[in-house]
This record gives structure tokens, C-alpha cells and sequence, in this order.
């Protein structure tokens, strides 16, 4: 029943829903999530982490960067992910949406955003 539990308080968080919804175009790294959400790498890292244990997100590492992307490798999360995401949606999912396109698009592809920025405070 535990594991029951917590895999619908993963769901039952508006963040972590909206990070779900990031996820259904496809693998994204943290940087992306971060700046569609426009939240800090800490609280996403920890929503992440959530939705990891509950089996809903897989990740795999790049260099010094996690990727993340659905996990449909349980009957589980083939239940419940699509209904979730069915359900999920309105105004912050499309800025989330919204923001994630501009976010790609001035960082030009390949080159994660965080690692931008580290670069950019060690040159200071």
C-alpha cells in the first residue's frame, strides 16, 4: 500500500505534473526544465527526484548533465502516466511549453544553458 501511496502523491503535485507534461515531447535536460519552469536546478532536482523513485522518469547522464525522460518500463507507469497527462494541461502548461521553445531556441541547440552560465562565473 506504501508504494501505492506514493506513487499518487508523485502525481498529485502541480509541478511535478508540469514537468511530466515537459517530458512527453521527449528527453530534456535539467537546463530545459529549469528555465520552462523558471524555477531554481535545487527545487526541480527535487521534484525529479520524486517522480524518479516512483518510477515515472528515467535519466541518464551526459557529462556532468542529467537528461530525463518518461519511463513507460512498468505496467504501472503505462497506467498512469498517459492518464495523468491526459489530465494535465491549461494555462501554465502551455507557457511552460512556450518558454521551453524560447529557452532552446536562444541557447542554440547543444550547448546546456547551466553550463553557459558556470563558464560565464568562472571568466568573471
Amino acid at each position: 500500500m506504501e508504494k501505492t501511496l506514493y506513487l499518487f502523491k508523485a502525481l498529485s503535485d502541480e509541478t511535478r505534473l508540469r514537468i511530466l507534461k515537459l517530458l512527453e515531447n521527449g528527453e530534456l535536460c535539467v537546463c530545459d526544465i529549469t528555465a520552462a519552469l523558471e524555477m531554481n536546478q535545487p527545487n526541480v532536482s527535487f521534484h525529479l527526484a520524486i517522480l524518479k523513485e516512483a518510477g515515472f522518469i528515467k535519466d541518464r547522464k551526459k557529462g556532468r548533465w542529467n537528461h530525463y525522460d518518461l519511463d513507460f518500463s512498468s505496467i504501472t507507469s503505462r497506467i498512469l502516466l498517459p492518464t495523468a497527462l491526459e489530465g494535465a494541461g491549461g494555462e501554465k502548461v502551455s507557457n511552460d511549453r512556450r518558454r521551453l521553445l524560447e529557452f532552446r531556441a536562444a541557447k542554440g541547440g547543444n550547448v546546456c544553458a547551466l553550463k553557459q552560465d558556470a563558464e560565464k562565473e568562472r571568466c568573471r
